[in-house]
């Protein structure tokens, strides 16, 4: 628990006095199908997406809000994680003079973004097997130190950090804590939505890309403090989701059969990958996964990754990462693709 924080103390100043765009849909309060719009300068003839989609996403955030236990005020959704995690560093960075703190190695996204938001980028190594060094975390910061990014499950290294360690974070750090769980179906760890009103400097960042399978329409989820998502809806575009991507988001979450029987499935296969790379003859080390990838240290990951490109499989050599020298990333397929992968990787 963490009682007395401010959001306020990390708000930039032009956000706190900026006046947000209000769109046509957003003063219509109480609008339904039936009425007659003549307000948003739309074309009238309707082909399915002629109106403007719902700025506030609430017939979508009502079935989120059912299936993840959080209310419809403490979400904001986004065009893909990458949006979530920009609004984040447009509200509470101030160019040139803020900073985050990054654990690599992780999502590469999170540096990109410093560097599109003019933000310094403060780089604390996880430990030798992968877990957050708290000590050198609380080292790195200061008073203008606003968001430290966690993503647990970790890209590219699939593990899950302990949870003493976030909590030691959570009740420490100055800044907002945003944990990246866009690989949290995967994992056997509860997600940390659960305490989400314990601790008002946590920010959740989950996705449908991985465990639900879209990828293709981008969407992205932040659960937070209702204060933070507030401030947030403030400066997102009015209409960031379109109207495509909420009705097919609205359809696959309701398919919780099929998308349990899906992550069942690719556990099942990532169990058994692990096994059979485990007997590759130039496999150094397997690490654990708790995401839908595997991590393999190899001899020589650009010379073996060029032979699977030459063999028709493309994997991810992530041997430029900190601490990942000769390192692949190998993402579990369906079963016949990773059964040909096997086959492919034991002859080279």
């Amino acid at each position: 628990m963490r009682d007395n924080f401010d959001i306020t103390r990390l708000l930039r100043s032009n956000v706190a006095g900026l006046e947000p765009y209000r769109s046509a849909r957003d003063e219509c309060k109480g609008a339904s199908k039936q009425m007659v719009f003549l307000d948003a300068n739309e074309n009238p003839y309707p082909n399915g997406v002629n109106r403007y989609p719902d700025p506030r996403q609430k017939d979508l955030k009502e079935v989120l809000s059912r299936l993840k236990g959080v209310d419809t005020n403490k979400m904001l959704l986004g065009n893909g994680s990458d949006e979530v995690l920009d609004l984040l560093f447009r509200a509470f960075c101030e160019p040139r003079v803020d900073n985050i703190i990054i654990v690599p190695p992780t999502y590469g996204m999170y540096k990109v973004l410093a560097g599109i938001n003019d933000i310094e980028n403060r780089e604390v190594l996880l430990s030798a097997n992968f877990e957050l060094r708290v000590q050198e975390i609380m080292a790195a910061q200061d008073t203008r130190s606003k968001l430290l990014f966690l993503c647990s499950p970790n890209n590219p290294t699939g593990n899950s950090f302990s949870e003493e360690s976030i909590l030691q974070l959570l009740k420490s750090f100055n800044g907002l804590v945003v944990i990246d769980e866009a690989y949290i179906d995967f994992s056997e760890k509860e997600s940390w939505l659960k305490k989400l009103d314990a601790f008002p400097n946590l920010v959740i960042v989950q996705t449908l890309s991985k465990a639900y399978g879209l990828a293709g329409i981008r969407l992205g989820m932040c659960y937070a403090s209702e204060a933070i998502i507030t401030i947030l809806n403030k400066i997102k575009p009015p209409y960031n989701v379109n109207e495509l991507t909420q009705e097919r988001a609205k359809d696959r979450l309701l398919e919780t059969n099929k998308v349990d029987f899906e992550i069942s499935c690719l556990l099942e296969y990532k169990n058994d990958l692990y096994k059979q790379l485990l007997k590759v003859h130039f496999v150094n080390q397997v690490y654990t996964s708790d995401a839908n990838f595997i991590l393999i240290k190899v001899d020589d990951a650009p010379g073996r990754y060029k032979q699977l490109i030459d063999a028709g499989i493309v994997v991810r050599d992530r041997s430029t990462q900190p601490l990942c020298e000769n390192t692949l990333r190998i993402t579990v397929g369906t079963q016949a693709e990773n059964e040909h992968f096997i086959t492919v990787i034991k002859t080279l």
